[in-house]
């Protein structure tokens, strides 16, 4: 359409030039340095177009090799696309043989040689060829090396994936080093060392997830909250109990399972009655119950009193199984045994637990009641094991 508007409008051209020419050709002469050059006005406006078409075509023969090529690397780029597509439609299939086969055919003519690369390196992990996998990932990263870090986070997602837990972090650790404070190698890092228990390394790298890192708000606390309670499980003197507690966040000293652990470390220092005072004073403020089960493996100064205070507790919450034990605890301190298997009888039939059933039978062998202990143990026992136990067969002594 465009160009047979332009020889329409070069036909009304030329006629109207040449309704003028043709009536008086004009004359045309140039002098230059002596020569001498005379012609009409037609036959300069023939050369000058003539001079015109030459200077186009030469520039057309000049280009053309160009033309050629990117006429070519069009044709290899899009035929390397589609066998990108290919691969990643077989790869989805399942067919990971094949995905990996044309993914890396198409590597060498790819614009981004790097995708099919990584993509050819999964579908060998999905086939568990490790060693084609990582020859994959070296190629990606010797074809495109300023992405180290995506080579590597790659890698190590594989080694997650099939579970090598030291493997991979290793590579991230060294994705550290090649990048520091990576978000998302941070994250792992951080995931890594909690699944590995290492909360050692995971102390000191929290900071940083905490900045630079991709964690949920949620699961950072429960990490910072696993790592404090490592260190109070783990002291066994006063002043190191102070000093990490002290280094709690405020804002945790509120979490029960920290408070428990804190309260279990003052009762393994031996601090019994400040331990008992902030357990009240604790229960006070909030009644929740591992704490409440704490209090009866309390040895508090005055056995007595720490009794009855568990028995004006019972007033407000005479169904709570916690206390109940608590209370039952102690009873035994107290030598009150009537009292303390009322209590633990009452607690079987609200909440029976192992524990229940071991304070219970270690009773009812004190009470001399030999049979009625050991079918206890046995019921305790079925509870561990998920499944009723065959009763203990009892022989007198005598």
């Amino acid at each position: 359409m465009k160009i047979g508007i332009i020889v329409v409008l070069a036909l009304f051209a030329s006629a109207f030039a040449a309704h003028f020419l043709l009536s008086d050709p004009g004359y045309v002469v140039i002098n230059f340095r002596g020569y001498l050059v005379e012609m009409s006005v037609p036959v300069l406006v023939f050369l000058t177009a003539t001079l015109f078409a030459l200077i186009w075509l030469l520039r057309k023969v000049i280009m053309a090799p160009r033309r050629i090529g990117a006429a070519a690397g069009r044709y290899r780029s899009v035929r390397s696309g589609r066998k990108m597509t290919l691969g990643m439609i077989e790869v989805a299939e399942g067919n990971f043989a094949r995905g990996e086969r044309l993914l890396a055919r198409a590597a060498s003519t790819s614009d981004s040689p790097l995708f099919n690369y990584l993509q050819a390196a999964r579908a060998a992990h999905l086939q568990g060829r490790n060693e084609r996998r990582d020859e994959w990932l070296r190629m990606a990263y010797q074809e495109v090396p300023e992405a180290a870090n995506a080579v590597l986070l790659t890698q190590a997602e594989f080694q997650l994936d099939q579970g090598q837990l030291e493997l991979a972090l290793a590579t991230l650790r060294r994705l550290d080093e090649n990048s520091k404070d990576h978000g998302h190698a941070l994250t792992l890092m951080g995931r890594l060392y909690f699944k590995l228990e290492d909360w050692s390394a995971l102390r000191d790298i929290l900071p940083r997830v905490t900045k630079h890192g991709q964690v949920k708000p949620e699961t950072l606390n429960a990490w910072t909250v696993r790592i404090h309670r490592e260190t109070l499980d783990h002291v066994s003197d006063g002043d190191a109990l102070a000093l990490a507690w002290k280094d709690v966040p405020k804002a945790l000293k509120t979490d029960v399972s920290l408070l428990e652990s804190y309260f279990k470390a003052l009762m393994r220092a031996g601090l019994h009655e400040r331990a008992e005072k902030e357990l009240t004073a604790a229960l006070k403020s909030s009644w929740r119950g591992p704490l409440v089960r704490l209090f009866g493996l309390v040895e508090g100064a005055n056995a007595s009193k720490q009794l009855k205070r568990a028995e004006g507790w019972l007033a407000a919450h005479s169904d709570d199984p916690d206390l109940l034990l608590s209370a039952a605890r102690l009873c035994l301190r107290n030598e009150l045994w009537g009292k303390a298997r009322s209590y633990l009888e009452t607690m079987i039939s609200l909440r029976p637990s192992p524990e229940v059933y071991q304070e219970y039978g270690a009773l009812l062998n004190r009470l001399g009641d030999t049979e009625a202990a050991a079918d206890a143990y046995r019921d305790g026992l079925g509870m561990v094991a998920g499944s009723n136990l065959p009763a203990l067969e009892y022989k007198a002594h005598h």
